[in-house]
């Protein structure tokens, strides 16, 4: 079966100064990941159009989905929408279901010049819910447009992502052991060449000593409890099977 495959796009010259720490890719892997969607790239762009409309056209056509997120608001600095227009092709302008939601949440006279910049909605879009503050994100081709606020783009997330299909879910196995990763390079050289198809990752980690977390994925729960067995059988030849930590297959990416 296919596993769809992504691509995040955050926007924003605050997240390049460090001013903001970004949360929103951190969730979106994670809800990936329990879809069955692939996530393969995470890029950082600053607020500048050319740069934003160039990445657009390079990840929309090499993933599945690309995901954005930042530059959906009122102030002059929001020019995402206006982005994704031009990488697209599509005009983009007020939009009447856009508006309505807007006029629907704020007050008679609050609905100013700024804030209706946020009913300017590329032709051929769906909207993308927002429960919290309403202005609305939007799906164009297979590009979905989303707030930077890590609340807001949480529950765009998580009402767009039924509209979406997925593949095979991604499990992963984990060891903990106390030894340091210099040990464990050449072994998990040859449990990776064993299992091509099995993703093999070692973090290492101090706790009272050098220590490392082996982690193993696979959407197949076959060949994922093949190489997790290799595993076992090679750190048992290193330390007793007591002092190794184990997490047996989870849907988690971590």
């Amino acid at each position: 079966m296919h596993q769809p495959t992504a691509a995040m796009l955050v926007i924003g010259d605050e997240i390049l100064s460090g001013r903001t720490r970004d949360a929103n890719a951190h969730y979106l892997a994670g809800q990936l990941a329990g879809a069955g969607i692939r996530l393969t790239e995470i890029r950082v762009v600053p607020d500048d159009a050319p740069v934003i409309v160039d990445a657009v056209r390079e990840l929309a056509a090499r993933v599945d989905h690309l995901f954005t997120s930042g530059g959906i608001g009122p102030t002059h600095d929001d020019i995402t929408a206006d982005c994704i227009a031009e990488a697209m092709g599509a005009s983009i302008g007020v939009r009447d279901d856009a508006r309505a939601i807007l006029e629907a949440y704020y007050r008679p006279g609050e609905l100013n010049e700024a804030r209706l910049r946020m009913a300017r909605i590329p032709e051929g879009a769906m909207l993308i819910d927002n429960p919290l503050s309403q202005a609305p994100g939007f799906t164009l081709g297979n590009v979905h447009v989303m707030a930077g606020v890590p609340s807001v783009f949480r529950v765009m997330l998580d009402g767009l992502l039924p509209r979406l299909e997925g593949g095979p879910v991604t499990l992963s196995h984990a060891f903990r052991v106390m030894l340091p990763e210099g040990e464990l390079a050449a072994p998990l050289r040859q449990l990776a060449e064993t299992h091509p198809q099995v993703s093999i990752g070692c973090y290492p980690f101090f706790r009272l000593g050098p220590g490392a977390t082996l982690i193993l994925r696979s959407a197949d729960p076959v060949r994922l409890a093949a190489a997790a067995a290799e595993a076992r059988a090679m750190l048992a030849e290193r330390v007793a099977p007591e002092e190794i930590e184990e997490t047996p297959p989870v849907n988690n990416p971590e």
